[in-house]
């Protein structure tokens, strides 16, 4: 019986519950999210959370704890491969002390949020999750303030879009009319006369029927 026992089983032994959080962990550490079922990431959200609490630290003996959980089976460093197979410069140690602790330095906890999704996995149908590394004071940086929202960032870029496409019709008619040939105007100038002309005939049509009016 599991009376009282915190963490759950995952239907799988200690073992490879052990390495399969210490794989989701590197790749939330390189990626910043993933994708994953609910349980799964409840379990792997307070792992991550202690490991950013003692990178905070910067200590010889916190990277040493950290490398500890994370494992050296990469090598000295934890080396971290893109997409295409490539070494990339920093390792996974490097990168939480170098660039994810510093980020939360005077925030109290509470480094990564889920995200549930609609879609359900193919075959179980399980219910599927986002867990990413919370970048507010990030994104409030490089923003200039508080972070704008999706909406709003949709609602810019198709205001950026409709912008762009009027000011290329006027473009286009600038320079059709900058192309425009000389006999052509010459017309326009010709039949600008033949209206006027037409007016006085309407002049009399008014006259004659004001004319017949008296006469009735």
């Amino acid at each position: 019986m599991r009376h009282r026992v915190f963490g759950r089983t995952l239907n799988r032994n200690s073992a490879h519950r052990k390495a399969m959080r210490r794989n989701m962990a590197i790749a939330l550490i390189q990626h910043g999210a993933i994708r994953t079922t609910t349980a799964k990431a409840k379990e792997l959200k307070g792992f991550v959370e202690r490991l950013i609490t003692m990178a905070r630290k910067q200590t010889v003996h916190a990277r040493r704890l950290v490398s500890a959980e994370l494992g050296n089976r990469r090598g000295r460093r934890g080396l971290l491969y893109d997409d295409e197979g490539n070494v990339e410069d920093k390792g996974v140690l490097d990168k939480l002390f170098d660039e994810i602790a510093p980020r939360y330095a005077d925030r109290p906890g509470g480094y990564t949020r889920i995200i549930r999704l609609a879609q359900r996995r193919l075959g179980d149908g399980g219910e599927q999750v986002i867990l990413q590394l919370v970048e507010q004071e990030k994104v409030a940086a490089e923003t200039g303030g508080a972070p704008a929202s999706a909406r709003k960032r949709r609602a810019a870029k198709r205001h950026e879009a409709m912008a762009a496409i009027e000011t290329a019709e006027v473009s286009e008619s600038a320079d059709e009319a900058e192309q425009a040939e000389p006999g052509e105007a010459a017309d326009a100038e010709s039949e600008a006369p033949a209206v006027e002309d037409a007016e006085p005939a309407d002049d009399d049509e008014a006259q004659d029927a004001k004319s017949d009016s008296t006469e009735a």
